[in-house]
């Protein structure tokens, strides 16, 4: 499964079986970058889908020394079980 950072659309999106699921963002000035909203369509739900690209994002914002603010509501659920994040969120 390959995840792309579309940068211009602000969006860390896969495609699978023709849908796509995604993890919306915004940068706030120059060093913070705000998850904002994940989806996953239905019929692809279950599968990891939305913890895979919200690892995706950490990671971006890890290498690129962001900082995170967590507005969407599964950003927490994911951090609960992936603690090694934790340390960049804003």
């Amino acid at each position: 499964m390959k995840i792309i950072n579309d940068k211009s659309n602000s969006v860390f999106v896969t495609e699978v079986d023709g849908k796509e699921a995604y993890l919306r963002y915004t940068m706030k000035g120059e060093n913070v970058i705000d998850f904002i909203y994940t989806y996953t369509p239905p019929e692809l739900r279950g599968n990891g889908l939305a913890e895979k690209i919200v690892r995706e994002g950490f990671l971006f914002a890890k290498g690129s020394k962001l900082k995170v603010i967590p507005t969407c509501p599964y950003i927490m659920y994911f951090l609960s079980k992936n603690e090694e994040f934790k340390d960049l969120l804003n």
